[in-house]
């Protein structure tokens, strides 16, 4: 049986934000099952735990003695072995490559920069160096999210034609600034975006992480 780690709780700002919710998608969409392992704060901290997340972070993943940390190789990992053939990678090796490709992207070449932004909206938005520093950060998410929206263009998903891994992660890194209409000031992504959120496996997800956290 697969175990995926996740909190307990989190403040209200982060329910359906956290990065589990990544690993319970793709699981659901390569149709493995699952059960979770719900810390709470001081476990994360445990020695047992930094035994497998060395950085107390959520998600980790066990399956047949198999430890993993770090959401995107967990992903990957879930992509390369689903039961549904493919599910989440396409087998033509340079389809394949390049839907890896977009996994790097969302995670290398979005996500810092919106982690960045939110980092200032959502921790220390009275803060004056974040106050100073938000026209940038905002700038610089805008500059990335237009090149963006131009390389998807009409498309309906990243690339192939089809949704695989790199979508999933890319809705996942843009969903982070739910908060903002960043993503809205793009009709192309904003409707990928509902794509992605639409889908029956991401709706189990999302529903899951949530449960925990009204059971807390």
């Amino acid at each position: 049986m697969i175990t995926v780690t996740a909190f307990k709780w989190v403040p209200p700002f982060a329910r359906g934000l956290v990065r589990d919710l990544r690993v319970r998608w793709a699981l659901e969409e390569a149709g493995l099952s699952y059960r979770e392992q719900l810390l709470g704060q001081d476990e994360k901290d445990s020695a047992d735990y930094r035994g497998w997340q060395p950085f107390g972070q959520v998600p980790a993943y066990e399956e047949d003695g198999l430890r993993l940390f770090e959401s995107g190789a967990i992903v990957l990992h879930i992509a390369e072995r689903s039961e549904s053939g493919e599910a989440l990678l396409p087998a033509a090796p340079a389809a394949r490559a390049r839907a890896v490709q977009w996994m790097f992207a969302a995670l290398n070449s979005i996500e810092p920069h919106v982690q960045n932004l939110a980092l200032i909206d959502l921790f220390c938005p009275d803060e004056d160096w974040a106050k100073a520093r938000r026209p940038e950060a905002e700038a610089f998410v805008q500059r990335r999210f237009a090149a963006l929206a131009e390389r998807l263009g009409d498309q309906d998903w990243l690339d192939d034609g089809r949704f695989g891994a790199g979508d999933l992660l890319m809705a996942s890194v843009l969903r982070i600034l739910r908060h903002t209409d960043l993503v809205a000031a793009h009709a192309n992504l904003a409707a990928f975006l509902d794509r992605c959120e639409a889908r029956p496996a991401f709706q189990r997800a999302l529903a899951a992480q949530l449960a925990a956290f009204e059971e807390a």
